[in-house]
């Protein structure tokens, strides 16, 4: 089984930080799935409003399996990182791990 890794890279609105830094806290506190082995975000080196979200799941149904197994508060909390994101900056990367 091979592991799958998704990001989404953005860069928020420049007024919204703080609003961005709370919510993502509490985001990443209640993130969790089975399959799910990892989520982080990560603040792109020498941008000031840019990060990036990691996902890494077990297997690609896990992968699939995710988005129909989040809490509504995490999708309410995700409605609102999605309203701080600037437009047109959001890009999406699936991999898939080669297997051995």
């Amino acid at each position: 089984m091979s592991k799958v890794v998704f990001t989404i890279q953005y860069e928020i609105l420049s007024n919204k930080k703080e609003e961005y830094l709370s919510l993502v806290k509490e985001l990443k506190r209640l993130m969790s799935a089975e399959g799910l082995e990892s989520y982080s975000i990560y603040q792109v080196k020498g941008k000031e409003n840019a990060f990036e979200e990691i996902y890494i799941f077990k297997d690609m149904q896990s992968y699939e399996n995710f988005d129909d197994i989040q809490s509504e508060r995490i999708d309410a909390l995700t409605n609102q990182l999605s309203d701080l994101i600037k437009e047109n900056t959001a890009k999406y990367t699936t991999l898939v791990e080669i297997g051995e």
